[in-house]
């Protein structure tokens, strides 16, 4: 595999760690034998690791690379677990499959995405001003076989990184083409079927890849899921000289009914079994069009990179959370619904050279993006039919930013990243509450400073410290009054300041492992998000959450890769929250334990498998801590089969120990048919599945 070279500075320093790869030394002797920034680039290697994170690659101790290799490995129960395998991250789902995940991440509960930005060969998956929540992030129409590697960065310490990357970030590369032709089946338990075809051809000077996946599942609910997913890619890449194109068309549809999550009271009174649904007519469908371009061309001094994209998106989702609390006659479902079309793009120059003499890289960039939403809403219904409009608006919105980041190596033990990004939001919003319509802007400045010492012993130091930021819904931005009640509010504000720091550090002491530690702290100076669920904003103050995570991929033997990961962190408001009786200063959701604990064996003979625990712990549920979450423990397995150089058989095992836990758990209020007018606090929660066998028979032709 190629090094990723479209980051605006970790591919030079990547490039001496596939040397490493493919030479038998390690990373630190590897930087040691190259030139700091100026390595010749090499002829296509085979890259044996999981993670590409040994000591000279990043520019911090929580940055890192996953390789195909991994990817491919582990088994996932939905798209969007591949982010779980960026360390400390938990993916989970509250609704039907069809619905963006819930994320976790560094003391966030992340919504739908909130505050990780994510990208996909050069295209940002998060959504703004969403209908159903700030930064939603749907992976769904990713097919993960065809995931090439995972670029993540935690904290907000590189340029590049702008909206929704206070957490951190993920960059999703493709592959760009297969070495055969990728047939796949898979069946399951409750009615899961799957199947895959995918192919690589030569196309006048170019490789065309087209690859086509769909997909059905009742899952375990009472309510049958009847969720329905097609996916279907062309992606055409073209190499002119050492100047690289690639153009990507995909397309997918999926719709479902949900089973979202349910009072606990429910469950232990009998009305419901555990897996069942107070409102069965909860469904969703949702649609996303997309054709991206990249292009990357080298100059004797550095290289140009640029990317341009157009995005057109639908969604109407149907939920009901608080059931007969508002409405006890119809009920309180609601609709959310949008039309999206965005367009957007970047283009990025590096330059290599020197600083009085000085190893020096200098990179600028600017980056581009514009969504029209026409319209988005939030309305009532009524066993899965619109039947009023409590909010909707027309919503244009547009984001630039700007960002200058250089790189000096001072002495052979020193190193400086410095960077500065400045990014301007303007909105325009209008509104069928006149009072909510209008038009608003907002610059912010934010900048980066990371040294890193050494490598020493095979070890290194990081130091980072930057500034970021998140945007919050544009409707939010303009709102005077509440969607539901008229009341007045003031307007959120248009980009909220966040801060963070670290120290961390980095080993290869012991041949084989790689072994990295990370304290840091993120202070956010609000958390005002929009409520998609009420159609207005909800004030919360500014928090504090700092953290330790320690990382370690080990090779232990050619054919047994171990892996192992603990994120502990701790969320709090800097104020005690409200007046309420449960006032106080805990961030509901933030999860403080989180570990991660896996086992790769590969070409055992034919056999192949992996066994991946991951944990997450209690977590506050209330402001005052009074009312909290269970921990949850999952366990996946594979076990697969060669049955010769192109066909394999592999059974995968979700929830191995069949433990009766929780995707997620929320508090809140609400009323059931026959119960009190103002309803009852309680538990709401999602369970994790039950234990769930797949098969998979895959051929390459």
């Amino acid at each position: 595999m190629k090094p990723d070279r479209r980051s605006s500075t970790f591919p030079f320093r990547l490039r001496p760690l596939v040397l490493a790869l493919a030479c038998g030394l390690t990373a630190h002797e590897a930087v040691a034998q190259t030139s700091a920034f100026d390595v010749p680039t090499l002829a296509d290697v085979v890259v044996t690791g999981n993670y590409q994170n040994g000591v000279g690659t990043t520019d911090a101790a929580s940055e890192g690379l996953v390789t195909r290799k991994l990817l491919q490995g582990r088994p996932t129960l939905r798209p969007a677990e591949v982010l779980e395998f960026v360390p400390g991250v938990i993916v989970s789902q509250h609704s039907g499959d069809g619905k963006a995940n819930q994320y976790y991440l560094r003391g966030f509960n992340l919504d739908h995405g909130t505050d990780f930005a994510t990208h996909l060969d050069g295209m940002p998956v998060n959504m703004p001003t969403h209908a159903h929540g700030q930064g939603y992030t749907d992976l769904n129409f990713l097919i993960p076989e065809l995931l090439q590697s995972i670029h993540y960065r935690k904290g907000l310490y590189a340029a590049e990184d702008g909206d929704f990357s206070s957490a951190g970030s993920a960059r999703l590369s493709l592959v760009d083409r297969l070495p055969k032709g990728l047939a796949s089946v898979t069946f399951g338990e409750r009615q899961f079927t799957r199947g895959l075809l995918a192919k690589s051809v030569a196309l006048n000077a170019g490789t065309l890849l087209y690859a086509l996946e769909g997909a059905y599942n009742n899952g375990p609910w009472q309510n049958p899921q009847n969720y329905r997913r097609v996916n279907g890619m062309l992606r055409y890449t073209l190499a002119e000289g050492a100047t690289r194109h690639s153009l990507t068309a995909m397309a997918y549809t999926s719709h479902w009914h949900s089973t979202d999550q349910v009072p606990q009271r429910a469950i232990d009174s009998g009305l419901i079994g555990r897996y069942g649904a107070i409102d069965p007519t909860d469904q969703g469908k949702t649609s996303r069009y997309s054709l991206s371009w990249q292009m990357l061309k080298p100059e004797d001094d550095g290289e140009w990179t640029a990317s341009a994209y157009f995005i057109r998106s639908r969604l109407a989702l149907f939920s009901n959370f608080t059931y007969y609390l508002d409405n006890p006659v119809d009920g309180d479902q609601f609709e959310q619904a949008e039309s999206r079309n965005v367009m957007g793009g970047s283009l990025s120059r590096l330059w290599k050279g020197s600083l009085g003499g000085l190893a020096s890289n200098t990179t600028l960039g600017a980056q581009w993006r514009r969504d029209s939403l026409s319209p988005v809403g939030l309305y009532t219904a009524k066993d899965g039919v619109r039947t009023g409009v409590t909010q909707e608006s027309r919503v244009r919105q547009t984001g630039v930013g700007v960002f200058a980041q250089n790189e000096t190596r001072w002495l052979p033990w020193l190193r400086s990243v410095a960077g500065l990004r400045a990014d301007r939001s303007s909105v325009d919003v209008r509104s069928n509450i006149e009072a909510n319509s209008g038009e608003r802007s907002a610059w912010i400045n934010s900048p980066k400073l990371s040294l890193i010492f050494g490598p020493w012993a095979k070890s290194e130091v990081f130091l980072n410290w930057g500034c970021g930021f998140h945007s919050n819904d544009a409707r939010g931005m303009t709102a005077k009054v509440t969607a539901k009640t008229g009341e007045a509010i003031d307007p959120a504000i248009p980009l909220v300041r966040t801060r963070g720091r670290e120290i961390g550090f980095r080993s290869e002491w012991l041949p084989g492992l790689q072994s990295s530690v990370a304290l840091w702290q993120l202070d956010i100076a609000s958390e005002l998000v929009f409520v998609g669920d009420a159609g207005e904003t909800e004030a919360s103050g500014a928090s504090r959450r700092h953290g330790v995570e320690f990382n370690n991929h080990y090779v232990a033997a050619p054919w047994l890769i171990l892996d192992a990961d603990l994120a502990l962190s701790q969320a709090r408001f800097r104020h005690i929250q409200g007046d309420a009786p449960n006032a106080g200063r805990q961030v509901p959701g933030a999860v403080r334990r989180v570990l991660s604990a896996g086992a790769t064996v590969t070409d055992l003979g034919p056999w192949f498998g992996q066994l991946q625990l991951r944990h997450f712990g209690p977590r506050p549920l209330i402001e005052d801590n009074s009312v909290r979450s269970k921990g949850s423990t999952l366990t996946y397995a594979r076990i697969g089969y060669r049955i010769n150089a192109d066909t394999r058989l592999s059974l995968d095992l979700f929830n191995l120990l069949n433990r009766k836990v929780s995707d997620i758990d929320y508090y809140y209020t609400s009323r059931l048919r026959g119960e009190p007018a103002e309803g009852f606090s309680d538990i709401h929660t999602h369970p994790a599945e039950p234990r769930t066998l797949r098969v998979t028979l895959s051929t390459q032709f």
